[in-house]
């Protein structure tokens, strides 16, 4: 039995001595048997918790910074009046900070036989998986005295969405594609453009793309147009190792990645090429392979939901040998990771020539904006000294940049906000460039 703040109060004002808040039930009856048989009847008359029957619905999933609304169904199946306080549990993270008590707590009244749907509002403040906890149920009888309390376990799960704030970015990058993909002339041949169509030539036009057979066969000069080709094969590599846990601004540099990977997967597939995504440290945490346009983006958006940095050392030969496996044809490998020198030294460049052999490489990372805000610093003894050691690391950045671009690939250095326009861009012109 639970006694309510009801009967505490009446203890303090003297109309029950305190002895009745003992838990021995033949203690309080021999108090106050008026008070203490009013209790008794008032706990026997409240609703029954465990017969209670729930079910839930609502929303599975969403975006990090939206809301999921929850809906759970309470059926009464006893003969009494359910007078309740119920608390609907979920992980901290379910909600904003200090928000939880308003968002999680219901009152309720059910009469016997029917049901009532109770909405628990979340608001999750991390990616992954968020799954129900325990509903708790105080059930009053009609004074108000007394109260029965009892947890069930009512099973849902809410995934939690990245928040893909980048494709604000995807229609400057989508009009670019177009001017690409031939609805503006691409002039330049390249190894990787395919022919488009004739057209008739204009000054200023490159002469070594007159047609001159199609030329002799009317009266005015023909010019071959050139478009980039499509169904190209791209593998988008994502090093969960420590490097990746490391907090850049306010997110994890995996999650920044996480975002300029959403970005060049949509931009690709409306270019018409395919996308795969491999998530890999020591073993591959997520893998999307073989899905068609219309997939792509969902499938790659719930593979990256519950994926977190794991602290260990990135194998970097076992991440190679599966992105060869991954990408049997050749293809371009957008690797994002660290630019910090040991592990591209000691991890990367040894096995880079296997990758660079076959297919075409970019290496993409994210760059610390309190570093170059550290380079800017005066004034102080203190601030001179960041200033060096801020210039130290981004002279180290450059270098490590270098090696990777003596060996052919291509690299992307930029903050959060800036990585993934930034990547777009580096895919758009490699695609420009007949790389891919």
């Amino acid at each position: 039995m639970a006694l309510t703040g009801r009967t505490a109060l009446l203890a303090a004002l003297g109309s029950l001595p305190v002895g009745i808040l003992a838990p021995s039930w033949t203690g309080m009856l021999a108090v106050n048997a008026p008070l203490s048989l009013a209790i008794l009847c008032d706990y026997a008359l409240a609703a029954p918790v465990r017969t209670l029957r729930f079910t839930r619905s609502g929303d599975t999933s969403v975006r990090l910074g939206d809301s999921a609304k929850v809906q759970l169904t309470v059926t009464n199946t006893s003969s009494r009046r359910l007078r309740a306080h119920l608390r609907d549990a979920w992980p901290p993270s379910s909600w904003l900070t200090g928000t939880e008590q308003a968002a999680s707590r219901h009152r309720l009244t059910v009469p016997s036989g029917e049901r009532r749907r109770l909405t628990t509002v979340l608001r999750p403040t991390r990616r992954g998986d968020r799954e129900a906890e325990r509903v708790t149920v105080r059930s009053y009888g009609p004074l108000g005295l007394a109260a029965r309390q009892g947890s069930h376990r009512v099973p849902w799960t809410v995934r939690v969405l990245p928040p893909f704030a980048s494709r604000k970015h995807l229609p400057s990058r989508l009009a670019r594609l177009r001017e690409l993909d031939g609805r503006t002339s691409v002039l330049i041949r390249g190894q990787g453009t395919e022919f488009d169509s004739l057209r008739d030539y204009v000054p200023g036009d490159d002469t070594r793309s007159i047609d001159w057979r199609a030329t002799a066969r009317q009266s005015t000069v023909a010019v071959r147009t050139w478009r980039p080709e499509r169904d190209r094969h791209i593998l988008v590599v994502l090093d969960t190792g420590r490097t990746s846990a490391g907090r850049v601004g306010d997110v994890p540099r995996l999650d920044a990645a996480m975002d300029a990977a959403l970005l060049l997967t949509v931009l690709a597939s409306r270019a018409g090429d395919r996308v795969d995504l491999l998530a890999y440290d020591r073993r591959i945490r997520a893998q999307v392979q073989g899905r068609s346009a219309g997939d792509l983006l969902p499938a790659v958006v719930n593979a990256l939901a519950p994926l977190e940095p794991e602290l260990v050392e990135t194998d970097a030969r076992g991440l190679s040998a599966t992105a060869l496996h991954s990408a049997p044809r050749r293809s371009l490998i957008v690797l994002l990771t660290s630019l910090d020198a040991a592990p591209i030294e000691e991890g990367l460049l040894p096995v880079l020539p296997q990758l660079t052999k076959r297919h075409t490489v970019l290496v993409a990372s994210v760059a610390d904006p309190h570093i170059e805000q550290m380079t800017k610093t005066r004034g102080t003894v203190e601030a001179v000294y960041e200033a060096a050691a801020g210039t130290q690391a981004q002279a180290q950045r450059r270098r490590t940049a270098e090696q990777l671009q003596r060996h052919g690939v291509t690299v992307v250095d930029a903050t959060p906000d800036h990585l993934a326009p930034a990547l777009a861009d580096a895919y758009l012109a490699l695609k420009a460039a007949g790389r891919l």
